[in-house]
């Protein structure tokens, strides 16, 4: 295999060996950033970015992060929120007066962030070009009715929440969100993390393999059968040029362990990373509000959901304590966010195996990580 390399401070060496364990289990390419305080502290990538096994992952290798993506899109939405152009509590048709048809008026821009917003998939299936068709898709999401009650429990918006919130920035602010992402965010803070990727860096992409995850369509009445049924896998998109350009702030931004680190460390560090403040203070403390702490009616495990990101509970024991933000994405990339220790971890990779939510590769690292940190404190 192509060897690991960058940087590892000796008292995180653990994370290091914990990853190295991966590709000897049979990982593809990776790569894995923690942030502890504002010191980088590891910084490693290793393996191949492409199927065949040939070309070395290099220290700017870019990588699709799936759901991931969701706490850049999230980050965005609550920086509007400080800025005074929309208020997480106001009614999403307040911006987008279609989309309170059917009762969706007492939607909330806080229920699209926490997934309780009752609108996770299509009623009306769309195709793989119609999704492409991102006016068409806001359309049909504003035109149908909620699933279930809006703020009342969580079901995982897995794709619906990229076209969402996409045109609520859209909206109050006019720009796309993964241009509003770049300017405001991504660029204030040389992060290599696109939400639409320009073509001047698909040299840099990694191909993602997808041959061990199940793409099948659920059967039977639930709603994530419903949810399948409605939308084309992506995972026969991924590798494409087309998929790359595309903007779905639910799915598709494209960056490696360090750049997204480099951006969700803002929540370890009162919202302020390099000098540049992308949320206040008292914006972070409200992504703690819980908005739902039950079974997800997508999901089927128990989820527990602030504004914008996870939170620790029994059916996702990502954290250390309570103080945890994450998020993670399909076939194994996470990012971690230890709030009260200020500890940042991300894991990213191309070889995707079974798992909505993260995966036991990624798992392994931040429970590394977590163990190093503790070491650290004394405990």
């Amino acid at each position: 295999m192509s060897g690991i390399s960058g940087e590892c401070d000796s008292a995180w060496e653990a994370v290091r060996a914990r990853f190295e364990e991966n590709f000897a289990e049979g990982d593809l390419g990776a790569s894995v950033c923690v942030i502890q305080g504002d010191e980088r502290v590891v910084d490693l990538w290793g393996g191949y970015r492409d199927i065949a096994g040939t070309r070395p992952w290099e220290r700017d290798t870019l990588v699709n992060v799936w759901s991931t993506t969701k706490m850049m899109a999230a980050l965005s939405v609550l920086r509007l929120h400080d800025q005074g152009h929309l208020s997480v509590d106001d009614p999403v048709a307040r911006f987008w007066p279609e989309f309170g048809a059917h009762g969706k008026d007492s939607v909330l821009v806080r229920h699209v962030l926490s997934h309780t917003a009752g609108v996770p998939g299509y009623e009306i299936p769309i195709t793989e070009e119609e999704m492409y068709d991102t006016p068409l898709c806001v359309a049909r999401l504003a035109a149908q009715a909620p699933w279930w009650e809006p703020g009342t429990a969580s079901g995982y918006h897995s794709s619906t929440q990229g076209p969402l919130l996409g045109e609520i920035v859209r909206r109050v602010d006019g720009r796309s969100l993964g241009t509003y992402f770049r300017d405001e965010i991504a660029n204030p803070l040389e992060a290599d993390f696109h939400i639409g990727t320009p073509e001047e860096v698909f040299p840099r992409v990694a191909e993602m393999r997808t041959d061990e995850i199940d793409v099948s369509l659920a059967k039977g009445d639930s709603i994530g059968a419903r949810i399948s049924r409605g939308e084309p896998s992506h995972a026969t998109m991924v590798n494409t040029d087309r998929w790359r350009r595309f903007e779905q702030p639910a799915s598709n931004g494209h960056g490696n362990a360090r750049s997204v680190a480099t951006v969700v460390s803002c929540l370890a560090r009162g919202g302020v990373v390099n000098g540049h403040q992308v949320i206040s203070k008292a914006t972070l403390e409200r992504s703690f509000e819980v908005q739902a702490d039950g079974v997800d009616l997508v999901l089927g495990l128990h989820a527990k959901f602030g504004i914008g990101f996870g939170m620790p509970c029994k059916g996702m024991p990502m954290g250390v304590n309570d103080r945890t933000l994450f998020w993670a994405g399909w076939g194994g990339s996470f990012a971690v966010v230890d709030v009260e220790n200020q500890m940042t971890v991300v894991y990213v990779m191309n070889r995707m195996q079974d798992g909505t939510v993260g995966g036991l590769r990624s798992a392994r690292v931040i429970f590394a990580a977590h163990a190093a940190a503790a070491a650290l404190r004394g405990e």
